[in-house]
């Protein structure tokens, strides 16, 4: 099954090394896909709407056809690791074309991107950076294929 992650703008230096870590982690479990899409600069005279808008646009252009679009927001729904592990093992033994995440950046993700979300979901509760969120949920990926193949890694008990 594809998962694809989109993300606005690139890896800052200090999490470079790490994303393409667990990039590489999640790789061994699923065939991963990750697009970046161009940053919109803030420039006097441009509001947050049209920054939000232009950057929905260019990750919209961007989602691959029959993939379940999955907005990553700080007003989704808070899922386990485990929950999210069994939503993609389902997706795939359903034989559905797989999932598009998408990372916002550093205002979020446009209204016309979350209309067309299948789900919402959180990282955390925290505010963060989108390279810190990039990063967690590759790592969440790689933890998902682990528990799908009941590998060792998770040791977050039936909870988490």
């Amino acid at each position: 099954m594809k998962l694809v992650v989109i993300a606005v703008g690139r890896p800052g230096r200090v999490l470079d090394a790490p994303i393409a870590e667990y990039e590489a982690r999640a790789c061994r479990y699923w065939s991963l896909e990750v697009i970046e899409v161009k940053e919109e600069r803030a420039r006097r005279g441009v509001t947050d709407t049209a920054i939000l808008d232009a950057e929905a646009q260019r990750i919209l252009q961007r989602v691959p056809r029959g993939l379940e679009l999955i907005a990553l927001t700080r007003t989704g729904d808070a899922w386990s690791s485990k929950r999210l592990a069994r939503h993609i093992e389902r997706t795939g033994v359903q034989s559905e074309a797989g999932m598009a995440f998408v990372i916002g950046g550093a205002l979020g993700l446009g209204d016309a991107l979350l209309r067309e979300a299948a789900l919402r979901l959180r990282l955390s509760t925290y505010t963060m950076p989108h390279d810190m969120a990039r990063l967690m949920l590759l790592e969440q990926l790689y933890r998902a294929g682990t528990i799908v193949r009941s590998e060792p890694y998770h040791k977050g008990g039936d909870a988490s």
